[in-house]
């Protein structure tokens, strides 16, 4: 009998969300063939079957969170037919996302065919157990720290799930509930609900919502941006009355952002807290924030600086689409140095946007508007833009961020 864990599906991510089974137990099921698909925090990917054989049993339904390391599937396997966790080390893996990341470096292929050799979690329980894995120091997302900091949990006291004993957000939950579970039942003071962060019984009227797929990541990395990062916000406003194509914000504002990125490359990176290292990319890969009806995502316009107006129009529409059909591969939500966030909807002008960690700026833009303002001298009506533009504080200066507003702000007065 052989077992299949869920594979690391790269990122750091120690966790999916079972979206669909494409087998039952008693089928038959060949090497490649697809398995199951999992949710990521922003894409839906197809795990292929590692072996060719019979599926003896599989664990988790549709909406179950899985975290990496757990067993997905059984498989009765003819003698010889099955890759063992050596032979995975062979096989060759099939790309399905850029080829280059923010960093320059190959990314990490994502599930879909064969899996990458690091990927594949076989083991054979016919054989004997494992050795018994020795303490190590408390392996934890920052995410999954936050988290825990939340509940008031301990995670030196915490086994944790994920590989190589990372602890996921899954254990932090329930040693929460399990401390809840254990504390004994007794007369205390009375405390207001807005004490104690219990909002009581939900009413009958009232219609409840359990965070999933984009929901439940855009939890995860705004808990981490909140606890993480020195959040600072500058504002201002472009003048685009001139514009030849008043409705083209998106493509103009990346170009816009291209531009301010060359002004003050400090704002187009990532920084490392541990390191203390501020890594500036030479390239601009954007990160698009996109509303989907399954959530916020943001996905990757990798080389923005390099694409056409025209080019950048039609890779906004295809990444669109995709979110919104939940197609969107692992490498394009991944490898973004740079977001931008539209916050138009209604008539908001302002805002604090939160860049995800370990990112250092985000650019939102708001509802463009028709103004009295002062040119040359004179009093006009002017269509303009508000902008408002998030650094992190730790490693970029208010200066350094006023650099690039202003170089934004700039392009996007020019008319085309």
């Amino acid at each position: 009998m052989r077992e299949f864990k869920l594979p690391d599906l790269g990122e750091g991510l120690t966790e999916a969300e079972i979206v669909e089974w494409h087998v039952a137990a008693n089928d038959e099921i060949k090497l490649n063939q697809p398995l199951v698909s999992v949710e990521t925090d922003k894409a839906v990917v197809e795990v292929p079957s590692p072996v060719t054989g019979r599926v003896i049993s599989v664990h988790g339904e549709a909406g179950d969170v899985i975290p990496v390391g757990d067993v997905l599937a059984r498989f009765d396997v003819p003698g010889g037919d099955a890759p063992s966790s050596e032979d995975a080390s062979s096989s060759p893996a099939k790309e399905d996302a850029p080829a280059s990341g923010a960093d320059g470096k190959d990314e990490a292929p994502g599930v879909v065919g064969e899996l990458p050799a690091s990927a594949m979690v076989m083991s054979d329980t016919t054989g004997s157990a494992a050795a018994a894995r020795g303490k190590q120091r408390v392996k934890a997302a920052p995410s999954v720290r936050a988290l825990a900091r939340e509940l008031g949990v301990d995670l030196t006291l915490i086994e944790g799930s994920g590989p190589g004993g990372r602890i996921t957000a899954r254990d932090v939950a329930g040693a929460a509930e399990a401390a809840r579970d254990a504390t004994p039942s007794s007369p205390a003071p009375t405390a207001s609900r807005a004490q104690t962060g219990d909002a009581g019984p939900t009413p009958a009227s009232a219609t409840e919502e359990k965070l999933t797929g984009p929901r439940r990541a855009m939890f995860h990395s705004m808990t981490a941006s909140h606890s993480e990062v020195a959040l600072c916000t500058v504002m201002d406003d472009a003048d685009i009355h001139d514009w030849e194509s008043p409705r083209d914000f998106t493509p103009r504002l990346i170009r816009a952002m291209v531009a301010g990125a060359r002004a003050e490359p400090r704002l187009n990176g990532t920084f490392s807290a541990g390191t203390g290292m501020l890594s500036m990319s030479e390239d601009v890969h954007m990160g698009l924030a996109m509303e989907t009806p399954h959530g916020l995502i943001v996905a990757t316009i990798f080389n923005a600086g390099k694409l056409s107006l025209d080019e950048l129009r039609g890779e906004v529409a295809r990444l669109k689409k995709a979110g919104a059909e939940r197609t969107l591969k692992p490498g394009e939500v991944r490898g973004y140095t740079i977001t931008l966030s539209n916050i138009a909807g209604g008539s908001s002008r302002y805002a604090t946007p939160l860049m995800v960690p370990p990112t250092v700026g985000i650019l939102g833009s708001g509802a463009a508007r028709e103004e009295v303002v002062a040119v040359n001298g004179e009093i006009a009506i002017r269509r303009v833009l508000p902008l408002s533009l998030t650094f992190d504080h730790r490693c970029v200066a208010g200066a350094d961020a006023s650099r690039f507003l202003g170089a934004v702000v700039a392009d996007l007065k020019l008319a085309s």
